[in-house]
């Protein structure tokens, strides 16, 4: 190896390992640019009214904070009470599933018990979680400075590349050779619209999905029937994953009450599901990036452990925006122009 390719290769090590170090700063960079995105499409249709940028952007960031605190004020104070409710209520549950256990394993025979082997595990394990999702939660609020900074960091960003994206991004084009500027602003745009089509497609999604949970749980009778179908709606943000974990704790709380209510709750998320995977997605998937549902929970399993929480988060739009520039870049540019030796 050559000296000069020596110091290119070091040069590379060192950069990845920087982006390593870093990499939740560059998570955070990247929500605040998927936010000034999709805001960017609210500004524009102000300035369709031949009103400023600096004024469209000031509405703009008003109008969200102002549906942010209604959203707030109408939700939290129930939702506080309801979570009370909760912990009150989750013991119970809990308590039932072991004599529920203790009686399983009196009833089924011994040899067919030992072929169960995570039968008996059941309520401790349900237990070890509660307690996990307890300390997880004191690691969280001991940790809340470095959110907030966080937090200041992605507000602060997010209103920059709003009130004047064309510097920033005619930074990142400039980092490219001069033949194929034009192309990395082409493909920016395609990223746009795939995030701009993401976003509205899955806040409908959440907002039909936190309805009709909250709907469904209330003819049933479960208790804490807002808590649940908030959780549900938030949940959908995250594919595959999020959708299973939401039919968890209000199984739960059915079993609290009527044990026949666990069947109902899990039909009825069951149902939920079906009607988004059949009526609703066909429906919005045309303003939608399509991304198949093996690639979508590989993305939230790789990004979720990696990057931890904001991966887990950010691992859609993360999967877009890499989907968009492999089929451009790679696809596209490379692949597709590939002259092969015919010799």
């Amino acid at each position: 190896m050559r000296f000069g390719q020596l110091i290119g290769f070091l040069a590379l090590v060192i950069s990845l390992y920087i982006l390593w170090q870093i990499r939740q700063i560059l998570l955070v960079v990247f929500a605040a640019v998927v936010l000034a995105t999709v805001l960017n499409e609210l500004v524009s249709f102000f300035q369709r009214f031949r009103i400023q940028r600096g004024i469209a952007v000031a509405i703009s960031v008003i109008l969200l904070l102002v549906v942010l605190v209604g959203f707030f004020a109408l939700i939290v104070p129930p939702l506080v009470e309801q979570l009370q409710q909760f912990g009150n209520i989750m013991p119970m549950a809990l308590e039932r599933l072991r004599s529920w256990n203790n009686w399983l394993q009196n009833v089924i025979p011994d040899r067919l018990l030992e072929n169960i082997r995570g039968l008996r595990y059941i309520t401790q394990g349900l237990q070890d979680w509660l307690n996990q999702l307890i300390s997880n939660f004191f690691n969280l609020v001991s940790n809340s400075l470095s959110i907030i900074l966080s937090l200041l960091l992605f507000v602060a960003l997010t209103i920059m590349l709003l009130a004047n994206p064309s510097p920033y991004r005619q930074g990142f084009i400039m980092l490219f050779p001069a033949f194929y500027r034009r192309r990395v602003d082409d493909i920016l745009n395609k990223c746009t619209v795939s995030l701009t089509g993401w976003i509205k497609g899955t806040l409908f999604t959440m907002l039909l999905i936190a309805t009709l949970s909250y709907i469904g749980l209330l003819i049933f009778g479960v208790p804490l029937p807002l808590v649940n179908a908030i959780l549900a709606g938030l949940l959908e943000f995250i594919p595959n994953v999020g959708p299973t974990l939401s039919v968890i704790p209000p199984a739960l709380l059915a079993l609290s009450k009527e044990p026949w209510k666990v069947a109902a709750v899990v039909a009825l998320y069951f149902g939920i599901q079906q009607i988004e995977s059949l009526i609703i997605v066909p429906l919005i998937m045309k303003t939608q990036a399509s991304l198949l549902p093996a690639v979508t929970l590989v993305a939230v399993v790789f990004f979720g452990s990696f990057f931890g929480f904001l991966g887990l988060f950010l691992a859609v739009p993360l999967t877009i925006v890499l989907q968009v520039w492999i089929k451009e870049v790679l696809v596209e540019d490379v692949l597709n122009s590939w002259q092969g030796n015919d010799n």
